[in-house]
């Protein structure tokens, strides 16, 4: 039975799990953290599920090599294509994943018309059908893939001009259509908050599930008696890229981190 001290694996294609990783810190202050940056690979969205099956059993298997009590799959794609085949391939281990916020924004909603800003691969999901056809039966839900914007992000890029110009493309026929809520189906795309809160109107409602996570991240450790009693090791990071990108892009999207190192490919 693994420890409460063992640290919790976070993983995403990239950078963008950064954002799920603030939530749990934030809400589980005692834990000890390893993330896993597969940026030799982004983005995930425009891959196979084969492909990212793949890429997830090498991540998992890492993972538990680290001795990780439970892992964190904080990419909506990664979610859709591999956490079925993980639990089944590791049903004892705690296993977190990530779906678009469609039933609070479902919930949220005054218009009745959702918007959604997501990745191809999520939007063409079955899951994705299926999280429409169970939550948002009343509500018009209008799905906008967003190429080009996790190739920004990865980059270090959440002002300059030709990103500005990328998301206004995307999200004004939302606007125009009516939309008085977003989802943010990836979990690069809350680092553009600030940005969208220029291009959208101050009553549109902006969802993100991070914290959603963290909370059922705390609700699995908690019911298998896992939750660290701290203090909290220094969080760990691994990337499939150049170690240099990821150690340059921490300060902007997280802080400044020393351990970075190579994941082994």
């Amino acid at each position: 039975m693994a420890e409460r001290s063992a640290p919790v694996g976070v993983m995403d294609s990239g950078v963008g799990g950064l954002s799920v990783l603030a939530e749990i810190q934030r809400r589980l202050p005692n834990e000890s953290l390893l993330y896993v940056a597969d940026s030799g690979h982004v983005p995930y969205g425009e891959k196979s599920p084969d492909y990212i099956r793949q890429r997830l059993r090498h991540i998992a298997e890492f993972f538990q090599q680290q001795g990780a009590k439970a892992m964190v799959l904080a990419c909506n794609t990664a979610t859709v294509a591999a956490v079925a085949d993980l639990r089944e391939q590791y049903p004892q281990w705690p296993l977190v994943g990530m779906e678009p916020a469609v039933k609070p924004a479902a919930a949220a909603t005054r218009s009745g018309v959702v918007g959604v800003l997501a990745t191809t691969g999520t939007l063409q999901s079955a899951k994705f059908a299926a999280l429409l056809d169970r939550f948002a039966s009343d509500v018009r839900v209008i799905t906008q893939p967003c190429p080009g914007l996790v190739e920004r992000i990865e980059a270090g890029d959440l002002i300059s001009a030709e990103l500005r110009r990328l998301l206004a493309g995307y999200v004004q026929p939302l606007l125009q259509a009516g939309c008085d809520t977003l989802i943010l189906g990836c979990t690069h795309y809350p680092f553009l908050r600030p940005l969208l809160a220029e291009l959208v109107p101050a009553d549109v409602a902006i969802i993100d599930t991070g914290a959603a996570v963290a909370r059922q991240l705390q609700r699995l450790l908690g019911e298998r008696d896992l939750l660290a009693e701290g203090p909290a090791q220094q969080t760990a990071f691994w990337t499939s890229s150049d170690p240099d990108n990821l150690r340059k892009i921490l300060p902007l999207l997280w802080r400044k981190s020393d351990s970075v190192r190579s994941f082994p490919l």
